[in-house]
């Protein structure tokens, strides 16, 4: 293991836990090594190779787009074991390049190591809940592997599914999961024998094993009627509008149910859904026509008053932590924002750049803090660490306490507005969903 991948390591756990408070992993490999190549979904971008390698056990070896492989960094991305792959568009002898890196990888996985591929290749710049067709790179590179171990050691391989409740979200859900591994070295007989059909079959295989690490929803046309019915139901995975008292991995086994039952609809059943997705889809348009949030509906509906008794707790007791947030995080915060939205067009860059630069830069710019409080506050430099270690937190807080402040003003103007016929309008939804839907 690389210095910079060790220190990697535990810096995004501290950060993942931060950026997703809730965050769960199912079935997670419990060794170090063990010679597998993990194929995920690549939902995204660079947060998913951040997520899979920070929070769990298995040291894994990177295959990442050579473009980003620069001279500036070239060496923090070998510290951080990412290898490139060559596209067609690189303008570069891919066959030859690739050729290198896969001889490459069977060095690595030589040693016991294991690698972390995304089979889809690209993610969508629209967050959608789906696994794009899968291709053949994994099981390429593991046979290749094994022809170059002359099939003297096993090679495995497992799907890993990340699961956002929305990836750029800030303080929102991610669970990982992970499947059973299998052999490589059982289909040689195979492989042998006709080594491109063997391929296509087990990328098949892999392909069918990865959509049951996530939720797949086969017809990206209904994605938002999955989203809305979750949102209506407060039962899935949905980032804002989701019962926190279910269980993280219930809310993910529902989510995936409804798309199982959504991808069974013939023609026919989901023409007879339609009014109901266009019932859904007016009534969220108006919500947002209107500024308000369905979680106020929802209060509403359930409680039959709105109340603003914990934002008020929140303000109080964040302020002068939220303060302290402001002061330490605060302007670098403005300018990795600004940075970041002008230099990555496709926002799915953004919530994992944002938080890779936070890390760097909150941690430079707070140095300073820590001589400072040595020399001012208290003259101990554990406990000037301590304090700077602390830092993350405080900038959480003053994240925390906008949130409650925006959630504050939301909910005293919905107190002065006629709710009524958006909550009767919710009910008659909620009605019609549960006779239609199974398990809603």
């Amino acid at each position: 293991m690389r210095l910079f991948y060790f220190l990697l390591f535990f810096v995004l756990r501290y950060s993942m836990r931060l950026f997703y408070p809730r965050l769960k992993t199912v079935r997670a490999p419990r060794e170090f090594l063990g010679r597998t190549i993990y194929v995920s979904n690549h939902a995204a971008s660079f947060m998913d190779p951040l997520a899979v390698a920070s929070m769990r056990l298995p040291i894994v070896f990177f295959m990442t787009r050579s473009d980003v492989f620069k001279p500036l960094t070239r060496p923090f991305l070998w510290a951080a074991h990412m290898l490139p792959i060559y596209r067609q568009h690189d303008g570069v002898d891919t066959k030859d390049e690739n050729a290198k890196v896969f001889d490459q990888c069977a060095r690595i996985l030589s040693f016991g190591r294991n690698l972390l591929i995304f089979g889809e290749g690209f993610t969508d710049d629209v967050f959608i809940r789906r696994l794009k067709p899968v291709k053949k790179g994994a099981i390429r590179i593991g046979f290749n592997a094994l022809e170059k171990l002359n099939w003297k050691k096993n090679v495995y391989v497992a799907a890993v599914g990340c699961n956002y409740s929305d990836p750029n979200l800030m303080r929102s859900d991610l669970l990982i999961a992970t499947s059973e591994k299998f052999c490589l070295n059982d289909y040689k007989d195979a492989y042998l024998e006709n080594p491109n059909k063997t391929i296509t079959e087990l990328t098949r295989k892999v392909e069918v094993m990865m959509q049951e690490q996530i939720t797949h929803i086969q017809n990206k046309s209904w994605a938002d009627f999955h989203e809305n019915i979750m949102k209506l139901t407060r039962k899935g995975m949905n980032a804002l509008h989701s019962d926190r008292s279910i269980p993280l991995e219930k809310r993910w086994r529902y989510s995936q149910q409804l798309a199982h039952w959504l991808n069974k609809q013939n023609q026919e059943e989901l023409s007879n859904l339609e009014g109901l997705k266009k019932e859904l889809d007016g009534y969220f348009a108006l919500l947002n026509r209107m500024k308000l949030n369905e979680n106020v509906v929802h209060a509403l509906d359930e409680k039959g008053t709105i109340s603003r008794t914990t934002e008020i707790v929140k303000l109080i007791g964040l302020f002068p932590f939220a303060l302290l947030g402001v002061l330490h995080c605060g302007l670098p915060y403005y300018f990795i924002r600004q940075f970041v939205q002008k230099s990555f067009k496709r926002k799915v860059f953004w919530g994992s750049v944002k938080m890779l630069l936070g890390i760097i830069l909150f941690g430079v710019v707070n140095i300073p803090y820590i001589f400072l409080f040595h020399a001012y506050i208290f003259p101990d430099y554990w406990l000037a660490t301590l304090y700077f270690l602390l830092i993350g937190l405080f900038g959480l807080a003053a994240y925390e306490w906008v949130l409650a402040f925006t959630s504050y003003r939301e909910k005293s103007a919905a107190k002065k507005a006629d709710l009524s016929k958006f909550v009767a309008k919710r009910r008659v939804l909620i009605q019609v969903v549960k006779e239609r839907i199974p398990g809603a």
